[in-house]
């Protein structure tokens, strides 16, 4: 059956949509149900101040009473204590007087310097420098040594340490007097510095003869010898204060560990 006229109309104004809209004009109240933009527009706000009262009604839910969440605490992020790495400290000590005799002069002494290159082994003349031999256990007993450096160092000739300032002009505080003895200045042998070679000026500064040296004899207190680690002493850093300020640093002594027989 043909469509009449009226249908083939409607039919095509659902098809056609707004214009349908706009040629069908509800009047009264209800017009906007006949405007398609129109009622979208509406029905959008009206959702969205639904959506923002149902917000509004939450959030006061939460403000008030035992209703209020606890807010998550917040974890501190960790500081980072940076550090600088210290140097090798020491304490520089001094003293009013030598040190009472408290060795043994018929006991046998044995001196351990142990330095950064390796350990030196020296055995101590007690007998033929009682004194000085008392003034080395002393001081090395006391930590003294420990921290300071071979500050001069001759290839060849000698090795010298046990000044706390480095230079080659610092003592313990005191002097003790010579012990000259028949000992001979053989490579290795220890023997206490003077102060600009005047007599019975000894404090704390001592060498380490790195070859023969006859004419020591008479003039130095020989007072050891060295029958370990020869290689340790000819591997020191050279090194000469007195004419360069600037000289490499010299090898520290660790310590000085003194074994009693």
């Amino acid at each position: 059956m043909p469509e009449s006229k009226h249908r083939r109309k409607r039919r095509g104004g659902r098809g056609l949509g707004d214009a349908y809209a706009v040629r069908v004009k509800p009047r009264g109240p209800f017009a906007i149900f006949g405007n398609v933009r129109l009622f979208y527009v509406v029905g959008a706000i009206i959702m969205m101040g639904g959506l923002a009262a149902g917000g509004i009604r939450t959030a006061a839910r939460r403000g008030g009473g035992s209703q209020q969440a606890t807010p998550a605490p917040l974890t501190p992020t960790a500081a980072v204590e940076l550090t600088a790495t210290p140097e090798p400290t020491f304490t520089i000590k001094q003293y009013d007087a030598p040190p009472p005799m408290t060795i043994d002069p018929e006991k046998s002494y044995t001196a351990v310097i142990k330095t950064e290159k390796g350990n030196i082994r020296i055995e101590l003349f007690a007998q033929d420098a009682p004194q000085t031999v008392n003034n080395f256990v002393f001081l090395a007993r006391d930590v003294f040594y420990d921290g300071l450096t071979f500050h001069w160092v001759d290839p060849g000739f000698v090795a010298q340490a046990g000044d706390p300032t480095d230079i080659g002009t610092g003592g313990p505080g005191y002097t003790i007097p010579d012990e000259l003895n028949q000992q001979e200045f053989t490579a290795g042998t220890l023997g206490m510095a003077l102060e600009r070679d005047q007599a019975n000026s000894a404090g704390s500064q001592f060498f380490i003869t790195l070859s023969d040296q006859p004419t020591f004899k008479g003039r130095y207190t020989a007072f050891g010898r060295v029958t370990e680690g020869m290689d340790v002493l000819e591997s020191l850093t050279p090194r000469d204060p007195t004419t360069n300020r600037d000289a490499p640093p010299g090898d520290r002594i660790i310590s000085i560990d003194i074994e009693e027989l």
